[in-house]
C-alpha cells in the first residue's frame, strides 16, 4: 500500500498580452482562465488519484485552482485552507517585472565587487541579478531582500509529510500551493542536493507533483515532478 502526497501549483493570473511580475503571498490575484485548474482535475480523476482531502492557500488563485480541479474530480473532497502553503514574501520585488527584479539583485551584487556602479551597464547589472534567479530556481538560494526562511519552508513540508504518513496512511492528499513554496517540498526525499541536481525546482502554472511512501521505504520518493496535466490530456486524447 502507498500513502501519495500531490501538490499542483496554481493557474494563470496573467494574460498572455500582459508582463508578469512577482506576485508573492501579499498580492491576491484572481485566476485568469479555468483550463489549466480543470484540466488538472481531469487528469487526477483519470488516473485514479482522487485524493482523500486537499489543502490550499487562503488566495483566490490558489483556492479556485482546488475547487476547479475538485468540481472536475465529480466527488465530494473535503477542502481546507492552510496558511502555511500561503506564497512566499517578495520584498522589495513584491509587484515588480523579472527585469526589475533582475537589475536591482545585479547592483547589490555589482556593489560587493565595487564601491560605485557607474562602470555597469543596466545589461551587465541585469546578467549579473539573473545569476541570483537562477539560483533560486536550481538550489532554492533565497535572493537578497526576500522573506523567507528556508529552514522554516523545509520545516513545514516535512512536518506536514509526517503527518499524512501518521494519519493519512495509504491514502492520497492533495495540496494546492504556489511556486515559492513548492520549490522546498523535495525536502521531504531527504536528498534535496541530488533531486535539484537533476531537476528544475521551479514547478509551472496548473502543474502537477507526486510524492509517494510505501511501508517498506524510509522516505518519501517523486515519482512525478512539473507534469503538465492538460498536455498529457491532449496525448491521451490523440492515443
Amino acid at each position: 500500500m502507498v500513502t501519495r502526497i500531490l501538490i499542483a501549483r496554481h493557474g494563470n493570473t496573467f494574460h498572455k498580452n500582459q508582463i508578469p511580475t512577482r506576485v508573492g503571498r501579499h498580492t491576491d490575484l484572481p485566476l485568469i482562465e479555468e483550463t489549466l485548474a480543470r484540466n488538472l482535475g481531469q487528469y487526477i480523476k483519470a488516473k485514479g488519484l482522487i485524493p482523500k482531502i486537499v489543502w490550499a492557500a487562503p488566495l483566490q488563485r490558489t483556492l479556485k485552482t482546488a475547487q476547479l480541479a475538485i468540481e472536475e474530480m465529480q466527488t465530494q473532497i473535503n477542502l481546507q485552507q492552510s496558511e502555511q502553503f500561503s506564497e512566499i514574501d517578495y520584498g522589495p520585488d513584491e509587484n515588480k517585472t523579472e527585469a526589475d527584479v533582475e537589475l536591482r539583485l545585479g547592483k547589490i551584487q555589482a556593489l560587493k565587487n565595487a564601491s560605485t556602479l557607474e562602470h555597469y551597464t543596466t545589461q551587465e547589472l541585469q546578467t549579473l541579478g539573473k545569476q541570483s534567479i537562477t539560483a533560486w530556481n536550481k538550489q532554492a538560494i533565497v535572493p537578497n531582500g526576500w522573506k523567507v526562511d528556508p529552514k522554516n519552508m523545509i520545516k513545514i513540508w516535512i512536518d506536514f509529510a509526517k503527518k499524512i504518513e501518521n494519519d493519512y496512511q495509504n491514502q492520497t492528499v492533495m495540496v494546492v500551493s504556489s511556486n515559492g513554496i513548492i520549490r522546498f517540498a523535495p525536502y521531504i526525499t531527504q536528498n534535496f542536493d541530488e533531486f535539484s541536481a537533476t531537476h528544475n525546482i521551479k514547478v509551472a502554472t496548473g502543474n502537477l507533483c507526486i510524492f509517494e511512501k510505501s511501508s517498506s521505504t524510509k522516505n518519501w520518493n517523486c515519482i512525478v515532478w512539473d507534469l503538465n496535466p492538460t498536455q498529457q490530456l491532449i496525448y491521451q486524447q490523440a492515443y
